[in-house]
């Protein structure tokens, strides 16, 4: 059997698998295309994030992105004005909840993004009427539970809105919300 290899741009309010597992209805990735039968998402994104997620029926490639080290590059709509000090903090490493514990990031690369980097429709995330938000891009290389928003909300910037922009050299550009692109392999 051939493996396949698929790049979606999910959109907000879906779960990140193809089997329903609770009773309330969400809406699930097969929503979305017919997917062939085994495909599994590499990695997750949880309901309210958005962007690119990588699917394969290969489990092994899957395996290999997850534990790899790869870069993944995110952008995120954090409230308020972030500092170049809170952009410090997180290069470094924050402290976060982890399984009950606590958990010291790795060093990671962080920049202010001007503008807004992603146009797409997804949630209803207030406006300036509010107070001031900012776009940052964190790049990390690890992937722990809901990772990005618990480091922008550690340096007292929540995230409002999550695009995962990039998983190693494969990205979202010209991925409209929800769509799909057959790929060959992963060159990530």
């Amino acid at each position: 059997m051939e493996h396949q290899y698929f790049k979606l741009n999910k959109p907000p309010r879906y779960l990140s698998q193809f089997i329903r597992i609770q009773k309330r209805a969400k809406k699930l990735l097969g929503d979305l295309y017919d997917f062939p039968e085994g495909t599994m998402a590499v990695g997750r994104l949880d309901e309210n994030s958005e962007g690119l997620l990588l699917l394969t029926t290969n489990g092994k490639e899957s395996d290999r992105i997850c534990r790899s080290g790869i870069e993944k590059e995110y952008w995120a709509q954090v409230d308020g004005d972030i500092s170049t000090e809170a952009i410090r903090k997180l290069t470094e490493g924050v402290e976060i909840g982890l399984k009950g514990g606590k958990y010291i990031t790795k060093p990671c690369k962080v920049k202010k993004l001007y503008g807004t980097p992603y146009s797409e429709p997804g949630w209803k995330v207030r406006d300036e009427r509010h107070g001031p938000s900012s776009w940052v891009s964190i790049t990390i290389t690890e992937g722990k539970f809901r990772q990005v928003r618990k480091m922008t909300a550690a340096i007292g910037h929540p995230t409002l809105r999550l695009v995962r922009y990039r998983i190693g050299n494969i990205t979202l550009d010209n991925m409209s919300s929800g769509s799909v692109e057959k790929l060959d392999f992963f060159d990530a």
